[in-house]
């Protein structure tokens, strides 16, 4: 170690109660300290390179995947169980190394295929021609997302390298085009990279400052119960504010370091010559903490790793030719899991979630309507009242189900938890109960009678079904569909093997629910 290297960073480790080696991150890459993790990435970018190269068929990309996250998953159990703050982790790195190189295998491959078999995504993304050690080492080692992303795909990386990211789109005037610096190609992005990196450090400062006042150790002490309950609920709502704060910092700054570079570029109006930096945008922080439901908070949060389980684990495992249903929902949730980690607080976070999605869509389908005009196009008086209680519902639920992604360990998650008398698991468990009860069947009745006063309005029906998509961060958006879902899956083998002439009955009863979890562990190596 170079002496004195650590005394700048003595005093907010202190502050923050944080280990020096973290916040010396940067100054540590390639000396001394970081070697083991820089052989992890060679491990996995070598890995994958390898793969793609030399294995053929379509089986490519899924032995990518499998290598690439269970070398993560080897480092996740080995962080879990060593249990050090001191020592600095790569899986950070590694888990946006992950998505990276998972994406480069699938690019590899739709490469190989006709154009005529490919989504416009994938044709936007493949990769033709395996491109050469240099430029696949300088594409996994790009320095301004390496520690924390975003991720994005070699496909983006070329045209950027290239310049033809910059290209007008037919039709634009050259009057409207964005400046540049002499016969630079590149837009100036100078003054969009300070302003995110003023939002960035501006971020961190606050992280400093909530950090003092609201820490993990906090709620776990036995002062916390001197505190009425109102309170107990609002320290909470306060440590997982400051937890993000970190991320909001870290991600603003790093999405900053991409638009300097250009690489965060993301088109111009032909009309107005605005240009649009937001092509590696991770977060946004306003659409988090002013989310009115699940779906906008989680939409607003680790937005590239949606698009990554969306593009290349809920539309890969799906057949061609067929929707994606209860398989995919639970693998991209399976996957989701595993890429976060071991610790049983995910998991927390994660089960309690996803019913969360599924009471959400029910209010939104059968209470929500009731606020609004008959054919859903106007809001009525009372909507503001309904967005007020759906904020507070969001943030307050939300709150309560994340803060084991905070507290990691299954005791830990469940003191606090029971300290707040698991008000959110009763209010989420009671709202499934209504939703199942004939309550559920009477709303749908006043609702269909207050509709009919009025023809729906067919831009609302096709914005409440673009609604409907694939799972965000791996959640699936309703469990009790996906399980009628591998029902009807059941129920379509069974009919296929009855015309070819076998003897087979549907499951029923404790046979069904054995044949189901069956399924699901076998798809998905979790358990109903």
């Amino acid at each position: 170690m170079l002496p004195y290297m650590n005394v700048p960073f003595e005093g907010l480790a202190r502050t923050l109660g944080a280990s020096v080696d973290e916040l010396g991150l940067f100054y540590l890459v390639g000396l001394f300290d970081l070697w083991s993790g820089i052989r992890t990435l060679i491990i996995s970018a070598g890995g994958a390179y390898a793969i793609a190269a030399y294995v053929k068929g379509p089986y490519m990309p899924w032995i990518g995947f499998v290598f690439l996250m269970g070398h993560m998953s080897v480092n996740h159990i080995y962080r879990q169980l060593l249990n050090d703050p001191g020592v600095v982790d790569i899986t950070g790195v590694q888990m946006v190394l992950v998505m990276k190189l998972t994406a480069f295998c699938w690019n590899v491959y739709d490469g190989q295929l006709p154009e005529k078999d490919l989504a416009e995504v994938q044709k936007q993304n493949a990769i033709r021609q395996l491109p050469g050690p240099l430029e696949y080492t300088a594409y996994v080692l790009f320095f301004p997302s390496l520690f924390a992303g975003p991720a994005f795909d070699y496909a983006d990386y070329q045209r950027w390298i290239e310049t033809s990211m910059f290209e007008l789109p037919p039709g634009t005037d050259p009057a409207r085009a964005p400046r540049v610096r002499k016969k630079r190609k590149i837009p100036r992005s100078g003054t969009p990279a300070m302003i995110k990196l003023a939002a960035g450090l501006g971020w961190i400062l606050l992280y400093v400052g909530f950090s003092s006042w609201y820490y993990k150790d906090l709620v776990l002490g036995e002062t916390y119960m001197e505190y009425s309950f109102l309170r107990r609920v609002w320290i909470l709502q306060m440590l997982c504010f400051t937890a993000r704060l970190k991320y909001y910092g870290v991600w603003t700054l790093t999405e900053g370091a991409c638009i300097l570079t250009g690489l965060g570029y993301n088109g111009v109006d032909p009309k107005t010559g605005h240009v649009d930096w937001n092509r590696l945008q991770n977060v946004n922080a306003w659409g988090v903490e002013t989310a009115q439901n699940s779906r906008a908070y989680l939409e607003n949060w680790n937005m590239n790793t949606n698009k990554w389980l969306r593009n290349y684990i809920y539309l890969r495992v799906t057949p061609k030719g067929k929707k994606p249903g209860f398989r995919a929902s639970l693998a991209t949730f399976t996957t989701s899991a595993f890429w976060h980690g071991f610790y049983p607080g995910y998991y927390l976070s994660f089960a309690l979630a996803a019913f969360i999605q599924t009471v959400a869509k029910n209010f939104r389908r059968s209470v929500r309507p009731f606020f609004l005009s008959p054919n859903g196009s106007r809001p009525t008086a009372y909507k503001p009242y309904y967005d007020i209680a759906s904020f507070l519902a969001t943030q307050l639920i939300f709150s309560f189900t994340t803060a084991p992604f905070v507290l990691l360990t299954l005791p830990d998650s469940l003191l606090v938890w029971s300290r707040l008398y698991f008000y959110a698991v009763l209010a989420v468990g009671g709202s499934v109960t209504l939703f199942a009860s004939p309550a559920k069947a009477h709303l749908q009745k006043r609702l269909k009678e207050y509709q009919s006063m009025a023809q729906p309005d067919p831009a609302v029906l096709k914005r409440q079904l673009s609604q409907d998509g694939s799972p965000i961060l791996g959640m699936p958006g309703d469990p009790a569909a996906l399980v009628d879902e591998a029902v009807r899956e059941i129920s379509e083998e069974i009919e296929t093997r009855r015309r070819k002439g076998s003897q087979v009955k549907m499951p029923q009863g404790k046979e069904l629910a054995s044949e189901l979890k069956q399924r699901v562990t076998e798809k998905t190596g979790m358990e109903l």
